[in-house]
């Protein structure tokens, strides 16, 4: 198998947090802009982590705490001078963001987790109702103790112990029990039904194996059982996370599915930070939190640009020309300020930081961007001279921005790099070409910063996509620039490119069309939806600049399908195509694309793509994803992304479009450009995964006490009408195999792992579906499949070759991504009431090479006791009074008075008898 050392070097979301001495440092909370300002919500934040702190650290056997916390708030909020500048810090790279939510019930506190078992997630998200209204208290409980539990999702990568899809199952024992960790929280099955605001709760019937359709499970409010955090943390007796000896391995949920069954103490105790700390010899954290209040303010970047002799060839001066101005017309918000610095053997100043205020602005900024170039590289010397504008201009270097571009190598780049880390700015960079300095990304990395890569072709694309991931960090997707379209392709002679990029009512705000080509002008005009036409007299060309071309849309853009046509009218040349907008309005968000890499947790450690789509938080669905892996001197590779929930896609329905990438060409640096395309007829909004638990109430005292019911909305409330949507994003990385020894043969990839294994019970055969597999990883198919069942799921997961053989011979493989179905009936096992059977795969490709072992599934017969089926008319509770016990109490009264009444008879006819022997009975 092939190992490799991965780097990855988009950073857009990376933790700033550090772990000192068990102590948690740099947490950093972001506030929306779009938040109505509150000093409540600073409060109750600030108790919240310091509740939070105390409850970890019980949580945790005195092992961790929140030290220091950094509170970001927003630059729409009032200034005030106790309020520090932000650094490196930003919005989009928070660990905690507090936001509306895009439904208006939708408070659920969660996290949002892209990978595996012990992936760190993306952030935390809180709403400020969920901050401000202490009602929503009784329903998830007190909010250190909710930061507990999404901190464990965001830090160790450990996932929720119920199920609010499977809130029941069939235990090894033959009985329903709830879905939870540990076994042994106490409750009661209860159904509720409403009424407008009248609501009665009845004892739970069984709908199959089962119980009915919304049957929820109460807990006793006063527990004996110290477990769990990431089950049920509300409850005042859960003081711990559940570990080997209480974990319950049965339960159906997310824990077991991704870790292996595992435990949520032993993945923690697996971790970093298990690894770096100890138990801290205190029986309270050493340290109460402290918190510092940073305010945004608007942008201050200055773009450092590299016009070394190697910038002459292949069109590069050209090609960072348009690039940079499409950066500075498209691209960099309105308020902000920029300037220009350009460097080779030494750096000069081609402009002071100027605030964008007008069009007219940013074309003096445009002309003063190189067109020439020449002379040796000295990186350090445009990143000093870069500070020294920002800091003419505003005074300091904190929390301001560069854009650092260079094809080149500098063996000097070390002597700033103390410079930059003091400087308190965050360093963008663009690495061009295969040559750029292997120690470029060292820059962002310790500043915060975009780590970006841009393939050596001769027409701007690869650059502007980089430049296009630059935007604002403040959270203001308003403000932000989406790029809706960016391509190139090689045109022969003559010939056309005929495409259409859609503009959809999120967008169309300052739209802009720019063609660009590498030799000669071509033909080229733009229909709108309704018909209009822009041809080549409506756009801009710049006389410093004559091989790209700019149409700027007035006002806001019509809804619909843009089409344009392109026709080369010179020898072979390269054309390239790029779409910029707008949100249509500050009131509607945008949707919105991110794309990302990341190593699998699991040999040999493949590189996954993610590209996640979402409108304000909702994740969108049914939208058509690809991405495109290119490397200097590789060809480009192109691979569809899913959100099915199998492969490399964790969870099906959360929009996050996964796939593994298994075509490596080597070391380097690796670009990524993701396009997704949404049509009316499929296109959806989906809900949120993995949120908080809302318990529905708790049994004290022997009584039930309902918390209100959930507020749900109905599918068609989400259903926003999207129409059909276009957007491309752009992302990095790099592989580095030096820490590999040279004698590893590589052997190439095995099947990945099945996750989504699903097993039931019919007519006395045991039916399996899942997802197939591919041969290499998610790509092209396996050869065969390995299946094993037991009754026992201990021996299934520690002794797989062991177990029980299934007879899967006549069963070909499909192409990666299709639906398998398999039908056996078990050898040696009668299938009657109480019947438990695991089953589990394993895929094999035509070299051997074999993968994990999948999920293990679960296949119970269980026919529920008749006598514990209540009737429909039966259970039914109103203001706290039992009906079903009144109806057993008059049942049993009239049965009495009809056996005195029957013995009364008895008495009377059998004295008559005597008296009248002519009467018989």
């Amino acid at each position: 198998m092939i190992l490799t050392k991965v780097k990855l070097l988009h950073v857009a979301k990376g933790s700033m947090v550090k772990l000192n001495e068990s102590g948690y440092e740099d947490l950093v909370v972001a506030i929306n802009p779009s938040v109505t300002e509150d000093a409540n919500i600073i409060l109750n934040t600030k108790a919240m982590i310091k509740d939070a702190s105390n409850y970890l650290f019980e949580a945790t056997k005195h092992r961790f705490f929140f030290k220091s916390v950094k509170i970001i708030l927003p630059k729409t909020w009032k200034k005030n001078s106790t309020y520090s500048r932000l650094k490196t810090e930003s919005y989009n790279k928070a660990d905690v963001i507090i936001a509306d939510p895009y439904l208006k019930y939708g408070d659920d506190p969660y996290t949002l987790q892209y990978g595996g078992c012990a992936m760190k997630g993306r952030y935390i998200h809180f709403t400020p109702n969920f901050l401000l209204d202490s009602s929503m208290i009784k329903v998830y409980g007190e909010r250190g103790r909710v930061f507990v539990h999404e901190w464990a999702h965001l830090r160790w990568g450990v996932f929720d112990e119920y199920n609010n899809d499977a809130p029941f199952y069939v235990s090894e024992n033959a009985r329903v029990e709830p879905t939870r960790c540990s076994a042994g929280v106490t409750g009661k099955p209860v159904f509720r039904n409403c009424n407008g605001n009248q609501c009665t709760t009845r004892e739970c019937q069984y709908d199959g194996q089962l119980y009915e359709a919304g049957c929820v499970f109460v807990p006793d409010l006063n527990q004996n059982s110290k477990n769990s955090i990431m089950y049920m943390q509300s409850l005042p007796s859960v003081v711990e996370f559940c570990d080997k000896n209480t974990h319950n391995s049965e339960a159906p949920n997310m824990q077991n599915k991704m870790c292996n069954y595992k435990s949520t103490w032993e993945i923690i105790m697996e971790s970093d930070d298990f690894r770096n700390s100890s138990v801290v010899n205190s029986l309270v954290p050493p340290f109460e939190t402290t918190f510092e209040l940073l305010q945004t303010q608007d942008r201050a970047v200055s773009l450092v640009l590299d016009v070394s002799g190697s910038m002459n060839t292949n069109n590069r001066i050209t090609n960072l020309r348009t690039a940079a101005e499409v950066f500075l017309i498209q691209i960099i918000e309105i308020g902000s300020r920029v300037g220009i610095v350009t460097f080779e053997s030494s750096a000069y100043e081609k402009s002071p930081l100027l605030q964008i205020t007008s069009v007219a602005t940013r074309q003096r900024l445009v002309q003063n961007l190189p067109t020439t170039a020449g002379g040796g590289t000295k990186i350090c010397a445009g990143i000093e001279k870069g500070l020294e504008i920002i800091t003419n201009a505003i005074g300091t270097t904190y929390g301001s921005e560069i854009v650092l571009l260079t094809d080149g190598e500098d063996s000097t780049m070390s002597l700033c790099r103390e410079k930059v880390k003091e400087s308190g700015a965050i360093i963008h960079t663009i690495a061009l070409g295969p040559s750029a300095a292997k120690e470029l990304e060292e820059f962002s990395n310790i500043t915060g910063g975009l780590q970006l890569y841009a393939v050596d072709v001769d027409v701007p694309s690869k650059l502007v996509e980089a430049f296009s991931e630059i935007t604002t960090g403040s959270g203001d997707i308003s403000e932000q620039s989406i790029q809706l379209e960016s391509k190139d392709q090689e045109v022969v002679s003559s010939g056309w490119i005929n495409s259409t990029v859609t503009i959809d009512k999120t967008v169309g705000n300052d739209t802009f069309f720019v063609f660009s080509w590498s030799k000669k002008q071509p033909l080229f005009f733009v229909r709108d939806p309704k018909g209009k036409e822009y041809g080549s007299s409506d756009f801009t060309i710049d006389s410093s600049n004559l091989k790209t071309a700019r149409l700027s849309i007035n006002g806001t853009a019509e809804v619909g399908d843009w089409h344009y046509y392109i026709q080369n009218v010179a020898t072979v040349q390269n054309i390239s195509v790029t779409v910029t907008s707008r949100a249509a309005s500050s009131d509607v968000s945008p949707v919105i694309l991110q794309a990302y890499m990341e190593r699998a947790n699991i040999a040999p450690n493949p590189v996954v793509v993610y590209a996640e789509v979402s409108q304000n938080f909702l994740p969108v669905l049914g939208a058509t994803v690809i991405a495109t892996i290119e490397k200097d001197g590789a060809t480009a590779v192109s691979l569809p992304l899913f959100d099915n929930g199998a492969g490399a896609d964790m969870t099906k329905n959360d929009g996050i479009y996964s796939r593994y990438f298994t075509s490596l060409s080597g070391d380097g640096r690796y670009s990524l450009k993701v396009s997704a395309q949404g049509r009316d007829q499929t296109i959806r909004l989906g809900r949120r995964q993995n949120r908080a638990l809302y318990v529905p109430g708790y049994i004290e005292n022997g009584e039930i006490q309902m918390n209100a019911p959930r507020p749900e909305l109905a599918d068609e409330e989400i259903q926003a009408n999207l129409g059909s949507f276009s957007r491309t994003s752009t992302s990095s990385f790099k592989l580095d195999n030096s820490g590999i020894s040279p004698t590893s043969s590589p052997q190439g990839f095995p099947p990945c792992k099945i996750t989504d294994l699903n097993a039931y019970i019919e007519n006395e055969t045991v039916v399996l579906t899942w997802t197939a597999p591919g041969g290499d990883f998610d790509s092209g198919k396996a050869d065969h499949y390995i299946i094993k069942s037991s009754a026992n799921l201990w021996n299934l997961r520690d002794g797989f070759e062991n177990a029980t053989s299934v007879n899967s011979s006549h069963l070909a493989p499909q192409e990666a991504g299709s639906t398998e179905t398999l039908t056996f009936k078990p050898e040696h096992l009668t299938i009657e009431n109480g019947t438990v059977i695991y089953i589990a795969i394993r895929a094999v490709d035509d070299t051997n090479l074999t993968s994990d072992t999948s999920n293990i599934a679960k296949a119970t017969w269980f026919v529920p006791p008749k006598a514990s089926v209540p009737s429909d008319d039966e259970g039914n509770t109103s203001d706290g009074v039992n009906i079903a016990v009144i109806v057993a109490v008059v049942a049993g009264c009239v049965v009495l008075v009809c056996i005195i009444v029957s013995s009364t008879v008895c008495i009377l006819q059998n004295k008559k008898k005597r008296k009248d022997r002519a009467i018989r009975m």
